[in-house]
């Protein structure tokens, strides 16, 4: 099983701006200034030594990740505006008229989680099956409202794709395109609904847009629960500790610390920080990164939790 990210930020999408490319050239020209770069591979390997936040970017896609599980039944997790490049990855690799099954988990209808759907190519093909699977008995009105005139010029009826939806209930345990799949709600407004699926002994648990109270017993051990012995989780750490605490306590969102607490607890393998902060820069997101990481390191009882930050196009092998 492997877990590809196709949209890695939270709220809204962004892009690199012309300022920001023209500061990494200047540091990285720099530093290379003393190497002996006369080829490709040399120029690989310079850059191979350098920061991913440097030589890098973690992209400016909302939020989307899909499932490989080897099946021929594809599985994406949200809608950001990430998943416009995986329909159009889908369309490269088998055509427009070899019909495909996409089963869709959504977290929760904010816009930015359902975004890119009038962008999502196979939608428009007929002979292709959307599935739907949601814990928002409103979920269609919702992606129907945002193709309503005079938000988008091709409304949902005129979508190709055959499409439904299937309400499921939490805590109940379901098998999906071959994934044992289960969900847990999760403190958001609007209501936010965390995703574990399992497969031939690997699990991953997508939880984003979730706010961790931290004098809420009863909800944390829920959620280590559900993040038990897991093999990565995705997790929504879009703030500090200071600002979920303060400042932006009730919006929503949880921090790096407190992924790393949870992680520690439920004895998860890897936590993957996502839902990355839009003002927040590469350099900025490296930093986050690297502190986490030492965090970890510092608080560790006696099992490692690999900390990573997932980056649009990073994948990831279970």
């Amino acid at each position: 099983m492997k877990v590809k990210f196709w949209g890695t930020r939270g709220s809204i999408p962004v892009s690199m701006t012309a300022g920001l490319m023209r500061a990494k050239l200047r540091t990285i020209l720099q530093l290379a200034a003393a190497e002996p770069i006369r080829n490709d591979a040399q120029a690989d390997i310079f850059l191979d030594k350098l920061d991913f936040g440097l030589a890098g970017t973690y992209g400016g896609h909302s939020s989307c990740v899909q499932i490989i599980t080897g099946q021929p039944e594809h599985v994406i997790l949200d809608l950001g505006t990430g998943v416009r490049p995986l329909g159009q990855s889908m369309l490269e690799r088998f055509g427009p008229k070899q019909p495909q099954i996409y089963h869709i988990f959504l977290s929760h209808l904010h816009w930015d989680h359902i975004m890119g759907f009038p962008f999502f190519a196979p939608a428009y093909i007929p002979g292709n099956q959307l599935i739907f699977h949601t814990c928002h008995a409103h979920a269609e009105f919702a992606l129907r409202r945002q193709q309503d005139n005079p938000s988008f010029p091709v409304p949902f009826d005129q979508l190709g794709a055959d499409i439904r939806f299937d309400v499921l209930i939490p805590g109940q345990t379901y098998e999906i395109a071959g994934l044992t799949v289960s969900a847990l709600l999760q403190h958001h407004v609007g209501d936010s609904y965390g995703w574990r699926f399992e497969r031939d002994g690997k699990s991953v648990v997508y939880s984003t847009d979730s706010e961790h109270q931290l004098g809420d017993d009863e909800a944390r051990r829920q959620v280590v629960a559900f993040f038990r012995s897991a093999d990565a989780v995705v997790f929504d750490a879009m703030y500090s500790l200071a600002d979920a605490i303060s400042v932006k306590a009730d919006w929503g969102h949880s921090s790096n610390i407190v992924g790393v607490e949870l992680c520690q607890e439920a004895r998860a393998k890897r936590l993957v920080l996502f839902h990355h902060e839009p003002a927040s820069d590469d350099s900025q997101l490296q930093s986050v990164l690297k502190d986490t990481q030492r965090l970890e390191a510092a608080t560790r009882d006696g099992h490692e939790v690999q900390v990573l930050a997932a980056w649009d196009g990073f994948e990831l092998a279970l």
